[in-house]
């Protein structure tokens, strides 16, 4: 949760030191389309999450364990609060930062593929930190390809809020499977 709070206040404090400011950012009311756009986003992050964890679990890969799932195991109650700090902090705070600024800023100097798959690393290497065990480069690899999903939606829907719902509904969704599975 920290992390993405922190992650939030550090883009908004960039955008307010550079002079930016919230023009640099796609942000707009969604629309219907925008709907669209987040239920097939959500659909393609399941339908790839759930076939990378199948092909993983086939060819015997370790995969490193997010520290979140073991303190989750221990006080299963913090999981039930990460669900709602999903999609009110952790997801928005973490696509401010690396689909609106880090990518947005990319895109300044490159073309949007190419920002789009600079940000998903930095956006994967971000989450090492909270990992523990083998598989590390299984587990980021994983997010890395969950954020090209990101990056695609925000480029294409030029919409902010497009990529932190989905970011923030996919994260809630894991929370609570991992609530009722430790409970």
């Amino acid at each position: 949760m920290l992390q993405g709070v922190a992650f939030g206040l550090l883009a908004l404090g960039y955008l307010k030191l550079s002079g930016l400011g919230f023009d640099f950012l796609a942000l707009r009311r969604p629309t219907l389309r925008d709907g669209g756009w987040i239920v097939s986003g959500l659909t393609v992050f399941f339908v790839l999450y759930v076939a990378m964890n199948f092909a993983i679990s086939a060819l015997g890969i370790p995969v490193a364990e997010n520290q979140v799932a073991q303190i989750g195991a221990k006080n299963p109650d913090v999981l039930l609060l990460l669900v709602p700090f999903s999609l009110l902090l952790i997801g928005p705070g973490e696509e401010l930062l690396f689909r609106g600024l880090i990518q947005g800023t990319l895109r300044q100097t490159f073309r949007p593929w190419s920002a789009i798959v600079i940000a998903s690393a930095i956006f994967a290497v971000s989450h090492a930190s909270a990992l523990t065990g083998d598989g590390q480069f299984t587990y980021m690899s994983v997010v890395f390809i969950l954020a090209l999903i990101l990056g695609v939606t925000y480029e294409y829907a030029e919409n902010l809020i497009i990529p932190a719902v989905i970011h923030g509904v996919y994260n809630a969704i894991l929370f609570s499977f991992l609530y009722l599975q430790v409970t």
